[in-house]
């Protein structure tokens, strides 16, 4: 098969709605000559006249019936892909995969899905725990979003800012500590520990600080579930270290006294993230603004700093 500049095709189906050299290069902004020029590459590509004189007009050819039906359509679909998309939530069909700790998926998931049915009723929701090592495999798996808690937003990948607070350290009410003002680094290390480790890293700094000092703590429990790591605290003389919201929101429901860290602290940061392959995606923009709003908004989220 001949190769065929596009091009062409644009001017065969002019040529073939025109039914006239001169009219098509007016409207193609061509002249006469390369319409001309044009025609009769088409008619060699083709092997048909493609446009016959007929006194003072030109006709199509059978084979160039045909080929208009197919030209319209084929042009016409090309069109459609350059044209700037357009997008609608209450039309949108799809599956839409989130990811974050268990506490987001417990407490802030419920009013994203929620939302969604009601703007978006057409879209499938699958929710997975995150873990660190989904860093390095984000470009291969199909998470749209996740929110984690970083230093910075890393490189290669798209965010917002949902919000900030610090790190506390929560006990029973029950427990010795409770009664104090103020807990010290011999009192942190005098108990064993419990570690929430899904959703992204929320202690290790932690140890990196104790082992500077040439101390360590005793963790005696990992686990990546929130609700299971404050079921278990509520029963025991152990210490966790978690965000403050987190802390807060969780005292109407569990047994919880906090403290400050007794140890120097930076400022925990929140971040609603998505690969650079969906950046431009026009349903993904419309989701992502839609989820950061609730995050934002949500009584278990966190104030913005």
């Amino acid at each position: 098969m001949k190769n065929i500049n596009l091009n062409l095709l644009v001017t065969l189906q002019v040529l073939l709605e025109e039914c006239h050299v001169s009219r098509t290069a007016t409207k193609l902004h061509l002249t006469q000559s390369a319409v001309s020029r044009q025609l009769t590459q088409l008619r060699d590509i083709f092997g048909d006249p493609l446009l016959v004189r007929d006194g003072n007009q030109l006709l199509k050819t059978p084979k160039a019936e045909q080929l208009k039906v197919r030209v319209d359509a084929m042009l016409s679909d090309c069109q459609s892909i350059l044209q700037l998309d357009t997008f609608d939530p209450q039309t949108w069909h799809d599956r839409v995969v989130l990811s974050s700790s268990d506490y987001v998926a417990q407490y802030i998931l419920p009013d994203v899905v929620e939302s969604l049915r009601h703007h978006a009723p057409h879209v499938s929701v699958e929710y997975q725990l995150w873990q660190q090592d989904f860093y390095h495999q984000l470009g291969q798996r199909d998470i749209q979003l996740f929110s984690s808690m970083l230093p910075s937003l890393p490189e290669g990948l798209c965010g917002e800012s949902i919000g900030a607070d610090y790190p506390v350290c929560v006990m029973s009410q029950a427990h010795p500590l409770a009664q104090k003002t103020e807990i010290s680094l011999d009192d942190f290390l005098a108990y064993s520990h419990i570690s929430v480790s899904g959703g992204g890293d929320k202690d290790s700094f932690i140890d990196r600080y104790l082992a500077s000092q040439g101390c360590e703590r005793d963790v005696k429990f990992r686990v990546p579930f929130f609700t299971a790591a404050f079921n278990t605290l509520c029963r025991s003389d152990m210490l966790m270290v978690v965000p403050e919201h987190i802390a807060h929101n969780m005292k109407p429901t569990y047994p919880l006294h906090f403290f400050p860290l007794p140890i120097p602290v930076e400022q925990h940061k929140y971040w609603l993230m998505w690969h650079p392959k969906y950046h431009s995606d026009l349903s993904h923009q419309w989701l992502r603004q839609h989820v950061l709003r609730i995050m934002r908004d949500s009584m278990y989220s966190m104030d913005m700093s």
